[in-house]
Order: C-alpha cells, then sequence, then structure tokens
C-alpha cells in the first residue's frame, strides 16, 4: 500500500497510489503541535511555563525533550496490539512503563514519547475545553480545509481507512490519538503550515528550529533532527 502527494512551487498537485483516507500514526503528532501552538498564540497555553503539577514545560513535551519513557519498548503492549485485544486503560499504560519515573532532567536530553504526545493531546483538550476531536477540527482540519482529515476513537471509525497490515486495529493503541485522512490532505496541511497559513511567524520558527540527533542517522535520515511535532533536517533548513 503506497500512496503519495507532492505541491510543485507552481501549486499543482503530482498524486499517486491510493486516494482513499489512511491512517496518519506519527504525522498526528504535527497536527497535535499545530493545534498547541494556535492555543498559545490565543493565550490559552504558555509554552515556557512549567505544566501544572509537572516538572516540563509544553515545548519540552513537543520536542521529545521532557523525560518521558515510551510504551513502544513494551513487549506486553505489542503482544495486545498483535492479538487484536482492547487497548489498556491510561492508567495502567502509564503504571506499566512508570510514567512518573523521568528518565532524565526535562530539557537535558532527548528520546522519543507517544507519552508526551499524550500530555499534548491532555493539554489541547483542557485548554480548549473541547474534545479532542472537536479542538484539532477547530484549530487544524478546518483553517487548513482539509476535507479528510479527523480522529478516529474506535475500530468502527476505521471502516473507510485502509489500513494496510493492521486491519482488525483499536486505534485507542495510539493514546495521543490517530487521526486519518489521504495522502493529499497530509500534504496540504503541510503546506499551509509552511506557507505561514496556520501559525505565525514566531510559532513556525519555533516548530522549524531543530535539535540535531545524529544518534538515529541512517540512509535515509543522513542529517535528522526533530523541532515541534516535525523531524526535520539538523542543517540546511532555510
Amino acid at each position: 500500500m503506497e500512496a503519495r502527494a507532492f505541491f510543485r512551487e507552481d501549486g499543482e498537485v503530482d498524486a499517486t497510489g491510493v486516494s482513499v483516507p489512511l491512517p496518519w500514526w506519527s504525522f498526528t503528532k504535527t497536527a497535535l503541535a499545530i493545534a498547541l501552538l494556535r492555543l498559545s498564540e490565543q493565550g490559552r497555553v504558555s509554552l515556557d511555563e512549567i505544566v501544572e503539577g509537572k516538572p516540563y514545560t509544553p515545548v519540552q513535551l513537543l520536542r521529545h525533550e521532557a523525560g518521558l519513557p515510551d510504551y513502544g519498548s513494551l513487549p506486553s503492549y505489542h503482544a495486545d496490539v498483535e492479538a487484536r485485544r482492547s487497548p489498556w486503560s491510561v492508567d495502567d499504560l502509564l503504571n506499566a512503563v512508570e510514567a512518573d519515573r523521568l528518565r532524565y532532567e526535562p530539557g537535558h536530553g532527548w528520546a522519543y514519547s507517544n507519552i508526551g504526545y499524550l500530555e499534548v493531546a491532555r493539554l489541547i483538550k483542557k485548554a480548549s475545553e473541547l474534545p479532542l476531536a472537536d479542538a484539532l477540527a477547530d484549530l487544524v482540519f478546518i483553517p487548513a480545509e482539509l476535507a479528510t482529515a479527523r480522529l478516529v476513537v474506535t475500530p468502527a471509525d476505521l471502516a473507510d481507512v485502509r489500513m494496510g497490515d493492521a486491519v482488525g486495529y483499536h486505534p485507542g493503541w495510539v493514546y495521543h490519538g490517530l487521526v486519518v485522512g489521504t495522502a493529499m490532505d497530509a500534504a496540504r496541511l503541510l503546506r499551509h503550515l509552511l506557507s505561514g497559513d496556520l501559525v505565525r511567524p514566531h510559532s513556525l520558527s519555533r516548530m522549524l528550529e531543530p535539535r540535531p540527533i545524529p544518534q538515529f542517522r541512517s540512509e535515509l535520515l543522513p542529517d535528522p533532527a526533530y523541532g515541534l511535532g516535525l523531524m526535520l533536517r539538523a542543517t540546511n533548513m532555510t
């Protein structure tokens, strides 16, 4: 299963592969980051102030610098996903990964963390006073004119989604939320973001500020870095 969509400089679109909705998996983090930055621009979240009752800031969550663990290393998590069991409760998940035990001092390390983006989703819901699906629609999907993007919650929500090898998957296993949509809408979201249509210049600059992560260098990613909800290159970002 493959789908690609590219927006050329002249505004025309090159699209190949399937045109039905697909799971956006971790590209959901980009939508979450946009939503949180828009809330910060509205004065409803302070990105650089410590989250109430926590030792880290929203920016550290967005950049995977908060010291939180991830559940991707739990064999029991993968076993239950593969067995198509129902997702664990959030409390059970957090207990399983010992989420209260930070792996490093916030701001002094880097580790990819889906738990961190679960906290981002919680901040969005609290600041917007909306369910996450409605918040993402109001803050991201509607402003970006995305006709197919939406948050899915139950297996029934995936009835029209091309899941590839993940048929029968329960989207609740993605604890920060799973967005689905066409590849065209994913490309459209990035185009609107990078064109400055969704966040102010200062917010976009912060999103694009790269933290180099050379430990993850590969043939596919020879110069990897992470911004706020975005995989980047460590150099030549201009």
